[in-house]
């Protein structure tokens, strides 16, 4: 599953790592300031962009930034276990999965768990339960306004520190291993949290391995691996032969920088065919410098040539983002899918749409204990943000009540598509299917594929290469970026469904699988 990813950074301030499962030893890790972010008070929101950081040899020996410091920086938190889902007939299945410890009231509420480090380092006010936040809100009515918490589970102060002169409440990473434990055990999402992080930003996503409850048989490592991310170092590219691998018990902090815009796809790099296929997939997107901008687009593009890390000539074939062949005097103010100069990428709302299907008699076999039949896979159920239909058109956070007798939020993200009358959807649609090819038709709203791989769709001239279509195509580890837009669209209630009739079902039962709802209001 992994591409050639190139490039490597030096990063001399993580020191979370993982440990044998001796003892508990989870850490969290969101610095407040970086070198390459130093002003603490300017990290917890993204600046306008004005043209790339100017970098300078400091005192000590690194590039440190001396003016315009763009991005910010961000946080995650997520535990590595097991955990069941809800299908679209009604059968829980078991997972191999990842879950929120962070951004747990956002996640709930369909968005990405990411938070700027203000949000991330907050102890928090209640005491955690299993199941939360399934179990302190009542999901039948939709009431996810009583749990607002978006901080990271467990983190508390350390009072060794304190007493060793740091100031109260001195949150230095240190953190309760029992709520990581109520909170991440058993708590596995369909598909894995989301994640969205900004071009410039520095994202710490801290992974703890809460262990495998139903199956205590497995002392299963778990890591993670962003698919086709351009500039990771393999250190933290989450491929065990080269990098680390987290045991049960154990956290580690994974460094990205964000350099390049598009839609990505992350996954557990442990026996990939294994955990892909039970369940440890989800999705991560970058969101453009462009949508910083407020003046011309093109002359914001032209200032991007100048930072080294994104800079394209005519000769550089694998430049991402090549100056538009026309200016066409696109002024900025709105959001965009890509840094494209000419504004062709607007959107007004935007949806992740992750594709992934699995074979019921494998998960049942990675229950018990006997030896999973590889060659044998089948899929059959087929999922839009891990629900088969009905279960897409629900809206809210699902829950599944699983063996320890709690509901988990087990699949939180809802796939229904709604779309201002005459505005324009970002879907960003990922696959990550283990065995099949999948398809997805819009009858009525033409699909504009503007991205694929999250590289723009743009030849080395500077022409747009993007097409329409009413139907798209996807293997496992691709992903397109398509715009639907309702100009001249009628109101009412469209559909995105699979033209593959075997692919329309709960477990070969009829009227299930890839259909979900788009409504232009």
């Amino acid at each position: 599953m992994s591409r050639g990813i190139a490039g490597t950074f030096v990063l001399a301030l993580l020191t979370v790592a993982a440990t044998t499962a001796t003892g508990q030893s989870f850490r969290v890790q969101c610095p407040t300031s970086t070198i390459t972010h130093p002003n603490a008070a300017n990290n917890n929101g993204e600046p306008a962009y004005a043209g790339p950081t100017a970098f300078a040899l400091g005192a000590n020996g690194y590039q440190v930034p001396q003016t315009n410091v763009n991005g910010a920086i961000k946080c995650q938190q997520i535990s590595g276990g097991d955990g069941y889902a809800t299908m679209g007939d009604g059968t829980q299945t078991y997972m191999f999965s990842f879950g929120p410890l962070s951004g747990l009231a956002d996640i709930a509420n369909g968005r990405p768990g990411t938070e700027f480090p203000s949000v991330f380092n907050a102890v928090s006010p209640v005491t955690f339960v299993p199941g939360d936040p399934a179990t302190t809100v009542d999901a039948a009515s939709g009431n996810l306004g009583a749990f607002t918490y978006n901080g990271a589970v467990g983190l508390s102060p350390d009072l060794d520190a304190i007493g060793a002169g740091c100031t109260s409440p001195c949150l230095n990473g240190h953190v309760d291993p029992r709520p990581i434990m109520d909170v991440g055990v058993m708590n596995g999402n369909i598909p894995a949290p989301l994640m969205a992080i900004d071009e410039d930003d520095e994202f710490f996503l801290t992974l703890s391995n809460v262990g495998m409850i139903m199956r205590p048989d497995l002392f299963e490592q778990h890591t993670v691996h962003f698919h086709g991310y351009p500039n990771a170092s393999s250190f933290y590219d989450g491929v065990p032969d080269a990098s680390v691998a987290i045991n049960i018990g154990g956290s580690f902090t994974y460094y990205y920088l964000a350099p390049d815009a598009g839609t990505y796809f992350w996954h557990c790099h442990i026996t990939p065919p294994e955990h892909l296929q039970m369940g440890m997939v989800g999705q991560i997107y970058v969101r453009p410098r462009q949508n910083r901008v407020s003046g011309d687009l093109f002359a914001a593009l032209q200032k991007q040539q100048l930072d080294p890390r994104t800079a394209c000539t005519t000769s550089d074939v694998v430049c991402t983002n090549p100056l538009p062949a026309v200016n066409t005097g696109a002024v900025g103010g709105r959001k965009y899918a890509y840094n494209d100069g000419d504004g062709t990428t607007a959107y007004d709302v935007e949806y992740p749409i992750q594709i992934h299907g699995f074979d019921p008699n494998f998960h049942f076999v990675g229950m018990t204990f006997n030896p999973e039949g590889f060659a044998d896979m089948k899929d059959k159920y087929f999922l839009l943000n891990g629900r088969s239909y009905p279960d897409t058109v629900t809206a809210g956070p699902m829950e599944t009540q699983s063996a320890d007798g709690s509901n988990h939020f087990s699949q939180p993200l809802t796939s229904i598509i709604n779309i201002p009358s005459g505005k324009k959807a970002l879907l960003r649609i990922s696959d990550l299917d283990v065995s099949e090819y999948q398809t997805l038709a819009s009858l009525g709203i033409p699909m504009h594929v503007i991205g694929y791989n999250a590289k723009l769709l743009r030849d080395q001239a500077g022409n747009n290469m993007y097409y329409t279509t009413n139907s798209i195509t996807l293997g496992g580890g691709e992903s397109l970026d398509v715009i639907l837009d309702t100009a001249g669209v009628p109101t009412g209630t469209y559909y995105l469904y699979t033209p593959n009739l075997d692919h329309l079902s709960n477990d070969a039962e009829n009227f299930g699988g890839l259909m979900t709802e788009v409504r232009v209001n």
